[in-house]
């Protein structure tokens, strides 16, 4: 098996997960999520873009099911021994045979929960789902459980973790020496990622962020290819991946000379991170992070400038995005908790002087200040 954990770890989740499904009075639990799956199982596919099913009962044990192309993926990649494969054919309702498969498990009537909160169940599968379990049992949402779980790292996944963000670092480490007066977009974003993938590191779950001139405002991955002039503003954002565990990076690197309105915007966005280094703690939430930073940015005069969003969890995640729940957001409750990794990005964006200005790393949360993961400072980089 291509297990990337102990058994035991995967032992603990699952009790941790029956745990849950009791105090939450849940017979079963439908999960679709492949993050939810990786986590509790080790499964490893990007066959989530079709329907699949891992089903947990109440005692712990577990029905995968899932497309003939996976059968092997499953097996290979996961914990997981009881597989049913739903068949391909005309008309084909993966629903109805998850229904039938319930029914075989003694659930009929039982009270379900269900993740509906993920891609991998889309709102047609979803529709086809509930009509099914209309007349089958009493099923609820149960999105929030595995996400609340996956929040807080074991020592495990902190180490994976800690990879993925030594790889970040290798991955800026090998850009530099292209981003200057005439270098590629296109050969940054391929040391970038040769890097991660020379030091054992896989695809990322979203696309790397890349944008020079003008596109340096933006905040997504966007087609297209352009050189580096002389004086130059390039943003990136990428992220570090071993065994799907994210450790993303935020940076606003410039060629030539930094104009008095960079410098403006890095200074407002140190002071901002390094204030949020100060509530990213035990005691506090991701609310207050978020307050924080905003506050800081208000003192600079740069309010209409920023985000409504400075940052999220992270772990392992699949396409198509690495960002993880909570997310630092105005009033979020979530409390701040020993074990978590968290990316905080500062992003400030000034549409009217067409310049930008990121700055961003992953911290590992601690019973006092978190621990940035990267070994980079937050020094301006001007090439």
């Amino acid at each position: 098996m291509a297990l990337h954990f102990e058994k035991t770890e995967f032992d603990a989740r699952r009790d941790r997960l029956v745990i849950e499904m009791a105090d939450r009075k849940l017979d079963a639990m439908l999960l679709f999520a492949q993050e939810s799956m990786y986590w509790l199982t080790g499964y490893d596919t990007f066959g989530f873009c079709f329907f699949q099913c891992l089903i947990v009962k109440a005692d712990g044990s577990m029905v995968l099911t899932t497309r003939s192309a996976d059968l092997r993926q499953a097996r290979h990649t996961s914990t997981i021994d009881n597989i049913v494969v739903w068949t391909d054919r005309d008309g084909a309702n993966p629903a109805a045979d998850l229904r039938n498969l319930l029914n075989d498990l003694d659930l009929l009537g039982c009270r379900i929960g269900v993740e509906y909160d993920t891609h991998g169940l889309t709102a047609k599968n979803g529709r086809l789902l509930d009509e099914e379990l209309k007349t089958f049992g009493k099923s609820e949402d149960a999105s929030d459980i595995v996400p609340r779980l996956r929040l807080l790292k074991s020592a495990a996944e902190i180490t994976k973790a800690e990879k993925a963000a030594a790889l970040g670092d290798a991955a800026l480490e090998a850009a530099l020496p292209l981003i200057k007066q005439g270098g590629d977009e296109g050969a940054i974003l391929a040391a970038m990622q040769g890097a991660i993938f020379a030091g054992g590191g896989d695809y990322p779950a979203n696309e790397f962020i890349i944008g020079s001139g003008t596109d340096a405002l933006l905040c997504r991955y966007k087609a297209g290819r352009r050189k580096l002039n002389k004086n130059d503003q390039l943003t990136l954002e990428w992220a570090g991946v071993f065994h799907h565990y994210h450790a993303p990076m935020m940076r606003t690197i410039l060629t030539g000379k930094a104009s008095k309105r960079h410098q403006e915007l890095f200074e407002a966005a140190r002071d901002a991170l390094q204030a949020v280094e100060k509530v990213m703690v035990p005691g506090k939430t991701f609310g207050d992070v978020f307050d924080t930073h905003a506050r800081v940015l208000e003192t600079h005069g740069l309010t209409r400038h920023r985000l409504n969003a400075c940052g999220y969890s992270v772990g392992a995640r699949f396409t198509p995005s690495w960002m993880d729940m909570p997310m630092f957001f105005s009033g979020n409750p979530e409390p701040i908790a020993p074990d978590m990794t968290l990316f905080a990005h500062m992003i400030i964006m000034d549409s009217e002087s067409e310049t930008a200005m990121t700055l961003g790393r992953t911290y590992l949360t601690t019973d006092g200040d978190p621990k940035p993961l990267s070994k980079r400072d937050l020094d301006l980089i001007v090439q």
